[in-house]
């Protein structure tokens, strides 16, 4: 048969019965355009923690502190105090592979100015960080190495508490107020945005690690130490001698496992993106179980159209048309079908994307490939569930055909 007229027999047995061919596609759309619109939000949130990621800095290998027991509980990563400023500055010394090395503290702690107070986190730090993050200045300079020696009582402020504290006015020069200690400002941080644990990293205060372990952190370990690599491919090299260092310099045994963890940048990617990905599989999962009832409601109804049509299939098998005719005729409707589904499902799960990234601030990202994908599969379904009913069609009984009422 012509395959241009197969179609126009099968488009004019779709128009017979308009409502329900289009509530027979309802269920290709709902889940193709469930699975566009979720592909797409997993797909801009994968972006945006890569882009945050890349906000670390470049080429950043993080060293951080191991775990601890407190009555013979485990307390977490990151809980114990092993590390030391000195050994941020034998990394720096000892690892030919890293260009910078800086010890980092955290408090959470009030500041004030003028009748103005804000709660919040000041870092302290050596004078390579902005180096390593990749941060640059909006005014003002980062302190330096002799103030980090002299545990002067400087700091560099975000964006955010140049808002809160100083109304958005220049605040270089003025001087702000730590638990009572007073800190000069000396430098304003360019705006970052969020970070990858959704907190807003212009809330900051930063200054010399010394000034904070004196007199504001009462901490004597590093939480952290940020390095900074010559070049991305040193990075697992880097790595590694980072480990044997401080495997030598905390004296631990070959039998003993590390109390410290290394991880380079990629690795905070993928750790970060995992949640994601997985999260976007199962969301597009649920929704490909839309497009399985989709192809279960095509099933059904072709049946019907069977039924319905028994008469008109004998007719036609009586005057010369064959097995594989009838077959073909009944697949390409349940084709059709799906396709204008699927093609109607990826308009309407892009737009719903664009919806959501609009009026939620979800950042989405389109995906041609899953839309290619999706209306593959779409067209899958349809022949796969339209088989069935097909290949009854095709095999019934010309002489009860005719006969049937």
């Amino acid at each position: 048969m012509n395959p241009s007229r197969l179609l126009l027999i099968a488009l004019r047995a779709l128009r017979r019965n308009r409502m329900r061919s289009a509530l027979t596609a309802v269920g290709i759309v709902i889940g193709v355009a469930a699975v566009i619109a979720t592909v797409s939000i997993g797909g801009g949130a994968r972006a945006e923690v890569e882009e945050q990621v890349s906000r670390l800095g470049q080429n950043v290998v993080l060293v951080f502190p191991g775990s601890r027991s407190l009555g013979g509980v485990s307390i977490g990563g990151g809980s114990a105090n092993t590390l030391t400023v000195d050994d941020a500055l034998a990394i720096q010394d000892e690892v030919p592979e890293v260009v910078a090395a800086s010890p980092e503290v955290r408090s959470q702690r009030q500041v004030t100015y003028g009748n103005r107070n804000w709660f919040t986190r000041i870092y302290g730090q050596s004078a390579d960080y902005l180096r390593i993050r990749q941060w640059p200045l909006e005014a003002g300079r980062m302190f330096d190495e002799e103030d980090v020696v002299r545990a002067r009582k400087v700091a560099v402020v975000g964006q955010t508490i140049v808002d809160e504290l100083f109304d958005g006015a220049d605040p270089i020069g003025e001087v702000i107020r730590v638990r009572g200690m007073p800190l000069e400002v000396i430098g304003i941080l360019d705006r970052k945005g969020m970070s990858l644990m959704g907190s807003v990293q212009d809330d900051i205060i930063l200054v010399p690690y010394s000034t904070a372990f004196r007199y504001i952190s009462g901490r004597t370990h590093a939480m952290v130490i940020n390095t900074q690599v010559y070049r991305s491919d040193l990075m697992p090299v880097a790595q590694q001698k980072i480990t044997d260092l401080l495997r030598e310099r905390h004296r631990l045994g070959p039998d003993q496992e590390n109390d410290f963890t290394v991880q380079t940048q990629e690795e905070v990617a993928r750790t970060a993106t995992e949640t994601s990905r997985v999260m976007t599989f199962l969301l597009g999962s649920i929704a490909g179980v839309s497009l399985l009832v989709g192809g279960i409601g095509i099933m059904n109804i072709m049946l019907v159209s069977v039924t319905e049509r028994t008469r008109e299939i004998g007719i036609r098998i009586a005057v010369g048309a064959k097995n594989r005719h009838i077959l073909l005729q009944f697949l390409t409707e349940a084709i059709l079908l799906s396709c204008a589904g699927g093609m109607l499902g990826i308009a309407v799960g892009a737009g719903l994307s664009h919806l959501l990234a609009y009026y939620a601030g979800w950042p989405v990202h389109l995906s041609y490939e899953a839309m290619g994908y999706a209306f593959v599969f779409s067209a899958a379904v349809g022949i796969f569930f339209g088989f069935y009913p097909a290949r009854k069609a095709a095999r019934l009984d010309p002489i009860e055909s005719l006969r049937y009422e």
